[in-house]
């Protein structure tokens, strides 16, 4: 399988490698099975109660084939998204931080917002960074 994550990198990822430690994933050798397949979310696959993977997994297990280029608003949800987890707070928490609703945060992290350069900044001292742009020739 190959997944496209939100900073642009294509994984490919090979759930065979899972067998042996989850004989239940075996399952997915029917391709009609495997196509099934849903997003959840930004958090992996699922097939049904007793088959998933973790987005997590495919992106640090998985072999990077090639790297999109990707939007602003996907670079920014990727950012914000990213340095969010390394801090360890919740979106409800980080909202209170800023003033900015829960719901546009999500939006802003699922890249379907588009921030202004001073809503990014208010996230970035929220979360104790600094915001830094480039224009890259």
């Amino acid at each position: 399988m190959a997944v496209t994550f939100q900073d642009g990198a294509v994984k490919k990822y090979d759930m065979r490698a899972l067998f042996p430690k989850y004989p239940q994933l075996k399952a997915l050798e029917d391709r009609a099975l495997f196509l099934s397949g849903t997003l959840m979310g930004a958090y992996g696959i699922y097939w049904n109660d007793d088959l998933d993977i973790e987005a997590e997994t495919i992106y640090e297990d998985g072999e990077t084939i090639c790297t999109k280029s990707i939007s602003i608003q996907h670079a920014s949800a990727h950012a914000v998204a990213s340095a969010r987890a390394l801090s360890g707070i919740s979106q409800k928490k980080l909202a209170s931080l800023t003033g900015i609703d829960q719901s546009d945060l999500s939006k802003i992290e699922r890249g379907v917002a588009n921030p202004s350069v001073a809503t990014l900044e208010r996230i970035a001292n929220a979360l104790g960074g600094r915001l830094s742009i480039s224009i890259e020739m």
